[in-house]
């Protein structure tokens, strides 16, 4: 990632491209077999621990049993394939055949919608295989026209817990993806992109007292929310763009009510009530966004800490994708310490422990100094763009001006009836002997009436 993070963000890929991955790997490697016995039910633990990619996943001949997302167990859900975007965890049964005459592939196939190029020699699939007789062939899986992944908005959690309260704080974050000053591609939760403070926002929480319930103190470019302890919490994400995001909360799982289809436009646009959510809505703590889409996700702030609320696409993290949840500021300050190791790191990187996010200790709303951004692309002409292209038309004029003047103006020699100069006529080479002395006749070569030959002139 450090070698490839400095081409991303720059103003070489003002469109934000993101690496597209070299190669799909199952358990570090490709062609996995993983050994089986007829007639028995095997768990699978399954991670995306991709940085970007997610991937569709099935076992040929086999359907699965889904029992757990992302820590949460679900009562069964039969599935034959699933998607799963980066930072996902499924867990699944697999009950084998009771014949061993057969091999089965185990696929997982890159989700290439995520990628801007689709380079010629990437094999965007990694398959393994289910080997009841190693002895057997473990032949190519069959070619798949579409994808119909299991909605995972179906899954009813086990312990069935029941859709929480109405929220007593909404927090609404509309995604987009522009350019800042500096050309490179940043990306946006309500026109905010995340700068991390100077100093880090737990740290700031335990040094700040009283004012720590106070959003200001976080700096304005950690996008800070203040929540209070035990209140119910709604996160509406607005996708206003042309592309999937697995958004990512720390320290809880939530609750998702809804999820629109893709093109599915803002939540306000839906139409929705309250009446409208699942009675045991499913619980995860990763969820994807489909393309100008939206979902909207609930839950209890029952776990003092400070948590951030991200884009899973790691190069969607360097580019700002972030949101942080202070969540029950002044019961940290009762039951935490930080460990003297911990801000003897801090001390060796010459990154302060105390003070607001632009590291004042002696007034925690001032923040002048905090890390920012770069600055907004001007709106129309800057005075230099203005002087380049005064520049540029009188140019632009001058060069046409020329040009016709050189075409209208008449040669010395007057045109000719086609409008060119009349070419000065040929001299033949040849030999010129002086005072009487004998001339040889030039030579031309040409083609006379049978084809190209010599002629005497």
């Amino acid at each position: 990632m450090a070698d490839l993070i400095p081409p991303f963000m720059s103003k070489g890929n003002p469109t934000g491209a993101e690496p597209v991955p070299q190669a799909a790997l199952m358990n570090d490697t490709q062609n996995l077999k993983v050994p089986v016995q007829p007639g028995k039910t095997y768990l699978f633990r399954l991670v995306n621990v991709a940085a970007f990619a997610g991937q569709y996943v099935w076992i040929e001949g086999h359907n699965i049993s889904i029992v757990e997302v992302d820590g949460v167990y679900t009562e069964p859900a039969e599935a034959s394939m699933i998607y799963i975007s980066a930072a996902q965890r499924y867990s699944f049964l697999v009950t084998t055949r009771n014949d061993t005459s057969s091999n089965f592939a185990i696929v997982g196939s890159m989700d290439t919608s995520l990628f801007d190029t689709l380079p010629d020699d990437l094999n965007y699939n990694v398959t393994g295989w289910l080997v009841y007789d190693d002895s057997k062939p473990t032949d190519p899986p069959a070619t798949l026209d579409t994808f119909a992944p299991f909605d995972d908005m179906t899954l009813i959690p086990y312990d069935k817990q029941p859709l929480l309260p109405e929220p007593s704080q909404t927090v609404e974050l509309d995604v987009i993806m522009d350019n800042l000053g500096d050309g490179a591609n940043y990306a946006f939760f309500n026109n905010i992109t995340y700068k991390a403070p100077k100093v880090p926002t737990l740290y700031t929480v335990l040094s700040a007292g009283d004012a720590a319930t106070n959003a200001e103190v976080y700096g304005t470019y950690t996008h800070p929310f203040v929540l209070e302890r035990n209140e119910v919490v709604q996160i509406v994400v607005n996708n206003l763009d042309p592309g999937r995001h697995p958004f990512h909360l720390h320290g809880h799982d939530f609750q998702a009510l809804y999820r629109a289809a893709e093109d599915g436009g803002t939540f306000a646009d839906a139409n929705v009530t309250e009446a409208d959510f699942p009675a045991t809505p499913m619980r995860r703590d990763t969820l994807v966004v489909w393309p100008n889409g939206n979902i909207v996700l609930r839950f209890r702030a029952n776990n003092p800490g400070v948590w951030l609320f991200h884009c899973h696409i790691e190069w969607h993290v360097t580019s700002g994708l972030m949101a942080t949840f202070v969540e029950a500021p002044l019961d940290l300050q009762k039951n935490l310490t930080i460990p003297q190791n911990h801000l003897d790191v801090c001390t060796a990187g010459s990154v302060p422990t105390t003070g607001n996010a632009a590291a004042n200790t002696k007034d925690y709303l001032d923040l002048s100094g905090q890390n920012t951004p770069p600055s907004r692309l001007p709106d129309g002409f800057t005075s230099r763009g203005i002087v380049a292209l005064v520049f540029s038309c009188i140019t632009g004029i001058l060069g046409v001006l020329t040009v016709a003047w050189y075409g209208l103006a008449k040669t010395p020699d007057g045109p000719s009836e086609s409008g060119y100069r009349a070419p000065a006529p040929a001299v033949a080479a040849g030999v010129d002997h002086a005072a009487g002395s004998h001339q040889k006749e030039p030579i031309m070569v040409g083609a006379g009436p049978g084809g190209s030959g010599v002629s005497h002139a």
